[in-house]
């Protein structure tokens, strides 16, 4: 009995010894610049698709480096909402773009950021042309994923942007109709 309160109290004096740490030497704290993103810009467009990017940095608020594993682009927009698109996401390191869909890992040291690009792919469905599609569209969330580690355990994380009809609409330089 006395060795597992003896093993307890070693326990609890080991965890409160590792926040002490933590809190003198500090950890990551990765931040995405939501206010400063870029507007959307076209990327690529046909008859049928538009790829659009926007730019977040990524800033590293923390007193320790961090490292940003992976993201993931996720648009959120179900066929329940609006079948009239098939909506697909990527992201990429400004300036490291890469074909394959591979987030390749990165360094962040404290006190500096990096730029990260949402991309988002809107492809017209059901026989429509990209204009067709857009004049009918909806508004709808885009998650940017990534997953980080420093001297906290590896964990998720979400940044959210939108796309507005609105704002897709102007860009492709169509009149919103509305949702039948």
């Amino acid at each position: 009995m006395i060795v597992i309160q003896g093993l307890l109290i070693l326990v609890a004096v080991g965890a409160l010894g590792v926040a002490a740490f933590l809190k003198i030497r500090g950890q990551e704290k990765v931040v995405p610049r939501l206010d400063k993103r870029t507007p959307f810009k076209v990327e690529y467009r046909d008859a049928k698709s538009i790829t659009l990017s926007t730019t977040i940095e990524f800033f590293n608020e923390g007193k320790q480096s961090a490292m940003i594993v992976d993201a993931i682009c996720k648009p959120q927009l179900p066929f329940e909402q609006y079948d009239g698109m098939d909506v697909r996401g990527k992201a990429e390191c400004e300036g490291k773009p890469r074909e394959d869909d591979y987030f390749e890992a990165l360094v962040l040291e404290h006190q500096q950021g990096v730029n990260l690009i949402a991309k988002v792919t809107l492809t017209a469905r059901k026989g429509m042309t990209l204009e067709e599609a857009v004049s009918h569209m909806v508004d709808f969330p885009i998650e940017f994923i990534y997953r980080e580690v420093g001297r906290t355990p590896m964990h998720f994380s979400i940044a959210r942007i939108f796309l507005t009809a609105e704002e897709l609409a102007k860009i492709v330089g169509v009149k919103l109709l509305g949702n039948d």
